[in-house]
């Protein structure tokens, strides 16, 4: 996968597209991450006869007018079609029945979809780590990063590779790295959807369990267990949720 910064007018993508193809290279897929002030990001998916080609590819993309390439990782997965990507995102959460299984679902599909080294939801008031996916950093240090960040104040670690969006109606953060490759806007902008996906489903969950309550009351009962403080009418309370992150 090619990260490629290039002049946002006619024909420059093309010219990167030619290089490519110079060297036997196969473009599977381009997605624009960025469009910004008369300059592009584009990430290219290329497969290559030789992956010893990989240095004349460099060079030779590189000798495009006004192009610069900015990163350059290899992909494990395959390539994938980002679109359908986020309908299996958006299905598997929403197949998910509790808090605890939404929040781990979003971790999971967060570092797939981002392609990301880990992701991890956090109580940032507790300092405690929810659900994860991948080698997340400890709870303090990602509650630190985003206070930091909260406050515009510095953080020892580069920025553009770690990214964080509030889930509103959890009071939770979902955050998610990937060691030396930035985020673009596109890809903040996918995290955000994601995050508003939790939350909606945060909703629906709460509704559900909300009428569940209410049906269970009016039915006779020759008995009733004492009543559980619980956020928002969820089955599954906050201090049950973060028992189970912890664990």
């Amino acid at each position: 996968m090619l990260r490629v910064a290039l002049p946002d007018r006619p024909g420059a993508l093309g010219a990167v597209a030619s290089r490519i193809g110079s060297v036997r290279g196969d473009v599977v897929a381009v997605e624009i991450i960025e469009r910004e002030a008369g300059r592009a990001v584009d990430e290219f998916v290329v497969e290559l006869a030789d992956d010893e080609n990989l240095p004349l590819l460099l060079s030779e993309i590189a000798e495009v007018d006004g192009v610069v390439v900015e990163e350059a990782h290899p992909v494990s997965s395959g390539v994938r079609d980002r679109r359908l990507n986020a309908y299996d995102t958006a299905a598997l959460i929403v197949a998910e029945r509790t808090p605890s299984d939404v929040v781990r679902a979003l971790t999971v599909r967060a570092l797939q979809e981002l392609d990301a080294l880990w992701a991890a939801v956090i109580d940032i008031s507790e300092v405690m780590l929810i659900a994860s996916d991948g080698p997340a950093p400890g709870a303090p240090w990602v509650a630190k990063f985003v206070e930091a960040r909260r406050h515009e104040l510095p953080v020892e670690e580069t920025e553009n590779d770690i990214e964080w969006v509030e889930l509103a109606e959890w009071d939770l953060v979902l955050v998610v790295g990937r060691p030396g490759w930035r985020f673009g806007t596109r890809e903040r902008d996918r995290m955000a959807a994601l995050a508003r996906l939790a939350d909606a489903r945060w909703m629906d969950v709460s509704e559900r369990e909300s009428r569940l309550s209410r049906l269970s009351r009016d039915e006779p009962s020759v008995s009733r267990s004492p009543p559980v403080h619980r956020r928002a009418g969820s089955s599954e309370s906050p201090t049950a949720m973060r028992s189970a992150g912890a664990r």
